[in-house]
């Protein structure tokens, strides 16, 4: 079980550092003045937020791994937006100021969203399909001592709850109400 959170943070941490990568192959388009901030944020949106977020609907979200995505978001759009200047002196962008910009729609309300979509594709999966069977399966042996590891399908549920999402059960069944709940996701700040 170790290995697969250490291989979860291993690999958000590889999609974070694939991302710098798409950034710094695209730089010249994200510096350049002749585009305007919302061209380059779409350009962000479309070419280095699905290389970071990749699989990314499978991940187990800890703290650790929160803050590694928004720090990088930050960092990116530090670089592609500037500084700003005011009475005479350059300062960077605050939090907030980034959070405005990008319409509260950070890279983690990104992932549980998505996280969301894939949880109601896999609830509504035949029992026969391999998918569904891992996902149901219950190892044989015993967990070991201590408290238990946090698993992908508590990230969700909690997502659900705090979304406050009745009968979600029956819900998820239902594309079209699934959907709903999903595009709510994006909108709502967790």
């Amino acid at each position: 079980m170790k290995d697969i959170l250490h291989h979860v943070a291993g690999n958000a941490k590889e999609r974070v550092a694939l991302g710098t990568k798409a950034y710094y192959a695209n730089q010249k388009f994200f510096k350049s003045r002749l585009i305007t901030k919302s061209s380059k944020l779409k350009l962000s949106g479309t070419v280095i937020r699905p290389i970071v977020t990749y699989a990314s609907e499978t991940w187990v979200l800890k703290e650790t791994i929160i803050q590694k995505l928004l720090v990088f978001e930050r960092k990116i759009l530090r670089r592609m937006i500037g500084p700003r200047k005011e009475n005479k002196i350059w300062r960077i962008k605050t939090k907030e100021e980034l959070d405005k910009l990008i319409k509260h729609n950070n890279v983690v309300i990104y992932v549980k969203a998505q996280r969301l979509s894939w949880f109601g594709h896999v609830q509504r999966m035949p029992c026969t399909r391999t998918v569904r069977k891992i996902f149901k399966w219950n190892p044989l042996n015993k967990r070991s001592q201590g408290r238990p590891k946090y698993r992908w399908e508590d990230n969700v549920k909690q997502d659900i709850c705090q979304m406050k999402v009745k009968s979600w059960i029956t819900c998820v069944q239902d594309r079209e109400k699934w959907k709903d709940v999903v595009e709510k996701a994006i909108t709502c700040n967790h």
